[in-house]
């Protein structure tokens, strides 16, 4: 059998089911990119206060694949969030999602959704990729090409950005009022770019909808649950425990947080009472997020994959692991972080540590590894800038810009070829593979301003910087690099 409202009733005592009638909700959001994120994070939330307003259902959107409605609406958008760590798991069903829909398969379904007057909140998960933007810069990149198809086809379009834009001028056009742009996406200022993105791509269809784009409110957030890809070793626990089959189970961490800036016109869940904090400026939260745990993520998950580690816990595993991110977090990311009044740093760093070695989730480092041109500029290099300015060291995360280029070059250390999954691959092998020398690599790498900027590129102390460690990573491979962070913090 397969989970469904007529199957609820079935399951064992113990699994936690939705507690308010599903055939009564409605949908108020648009979700786009309904991965297995959002059903692990804000789905969740919405869950836990829907029973105050059945109006805020969600309606999911996937941007390409048809693998997550093809799972969810033969369940009736349900599904199994096992939430574990070395102690235990616990299941519960959620059932926020009640509506899937294909973007691509049928793009004006998507777009009568989001231009209707019910739908009042439009939020994303798509990646940092998925605005179509410059990392560097955090402005629209105009020559993307689903940017340009975007623009010549504006009823079909490709990208979130595009859908946006088109629905938001069909509500101008019917007057009706915007919808709120929630970005859950680990961007700095996520609000903001996205808002600068869409009303930047309005101005280059027609001047009229730029002004009401404009107008669109877009809060900033800061979004932290660590959520590996479900396997299919997931998927038969999960059935085991709960007697009946689920396509498409998502396994998280007891850890969550959202922070949100409360700026919604036509009103919200009641998210606060699930333990949503709001404020009016999320950028200190944010920056601290993504400095600590994802630029930690980042440098772990280059490191551990080049030596073998297939999950962030055996990453963490690895001899002089734990003392590098120790250090990273401690030494090098937490003297450029804004404060945060009564907010306990030296707690954070310790909880993050305990996260990455929880041996229950097994995220993989290649996950992680995703994407790097895009995730870099945020997770990285915006703090070394920061050291930099402060004339102040920056070794470790040094160490984790070149693990990025020995890994996306895409040969491992045993001359192996790696699955490099960026927007940039093509041009990174291209413009790298054939080097042997450091010091070429480097500046080949340096030549993607979209991710260096001008400013590191042209920053000879950086470079040489790189160099070195490139050098060693090269020659001694990254278990012997990681050794010596042992040696050099281990007895701190």
């Amino acid at each position: 059998m397969r989970l469904s409202n007529q199957t609820l009733a079935q399951l064992p005592g113990a699994i936690t089911r939705p507690g308010y009638d599903r055939a009564e909700v409605k949908i108020g959001i648009v979700h786009l990119g309904i991965g297995a994120f959002h059903r692990a994070h804000q789905a969740v939330f919405t869950d836990d206060v829907l029973a105050r307003d059945l109006s805020w259902g969600i309606c999911g959107v996937s941007l390409r694949s048809a693998e997550t409605r093809d799972a969810l609406t033969p369940q009736g958008g349900l599904y199994t969030l096992k939430v574990q760590d070395g102690q235990g798991a616990h299941l519960r069903v959620i059932g926020s999602v009640v509506e899937t829909l294909v973007a691509p398969e049928n793009p004006q379904a998507v777009l009568a959704r989001m231009s209707d007057p019910a739908t009042r909140i439009v939020s994303l998960t798509v990646t940092e990729k998925g605005y179509c933007h410059n990392p560097a810069t955090g402005t629209l990149d105009e020559n993307h090409p689903d940017i340009l198809h975007d623009l010549q086809n504006p009823a079909a379009p490709k990208t979130a950005v595009g859908f946006i834009v088109e629905a938001l001028a069909r509500r101008q056009a019917a007057g009706v009022p915007a919808f709120t742009l929630l970005s859950c996406d680990n961007l700095p200022s996520n609000g903001h770019v996205l808002k600068r993105v869409v009303t930047r791509f309005a101005e280059m269809r027609d001047p009229g909808l730029a002004a009401f784009v404009a107008g669109v409110a877009s809060p900033s957030t800061m979004i932290d649950r660590i959520v590996p890809a479900t396997t299919d070793a997931d998927r038969t626990a999960v059935a085991a425990a709960i007697g009946v089959e689920d396509a498409w189970p998502v396994v998280t961490e007891p850890f969550r947080q959202w922070v949100v800036e409360d700026d919604f016109p036509l009103g919200r869940p009641a998210w606060e009472a699930a333990g949503v904090v709001f404020v009016e400026d999320v950028s200190a939260f944010e920056t601290m997020k993504l400095r600590l745990l994802n630029g930690s993520h980042s440098t772990l998950a280059y490191l551990g994959f080049l030596a073998g580690a297939q999950t962030v816990a055996e990453a963490m595993a690895l001899p002089g692991m734990e003392e590098l991110i120790e250090g990273l977090m401690r030494e090098e990311v937490s003297p450029t972080l804004p404060a945060l009044a009564g907010f306990d740093l030296p707690a954070y760093r310790r909880a993050l540590i305990e996260r990455f070695k929880n041996p229950a989730l097994r995220h993989r480092t290649w996950q992680i590894a995703m994407d790097g041109s895009q995730k870099l500029p945020q997770r990285l290099l915006a703090t070394i800038r920061d050291r930099i300015a402060a004339g102040a060291p920056c070794d470790r995360l040094v160490l984790g810009v070149t693990a990025w280029m020995r890994y996306a070059r895409g040969v491992d250390e045993t001359g192996k070829p790696i699955d490099v999954r960026d927007p940039l691959a093509a041009r990174i092998a291209a413009a790298t593979q054939p080097l042997d020398d450091p010091d070429k690599i480097v500046a080949a790498f340096l030549g993607l301003t979209e991710v260096f900027g001008e400013d590191l590129r042209a920053d000879a102390h950086f470079r040489a910087r790189l160099v070195d460690t490139l050098l060693r990573l090269l020659s001694d491979g990254s278990v012997a690099v990681l050794q010596t962070w042992r040696d050099r913090d281990g007895s701190r």
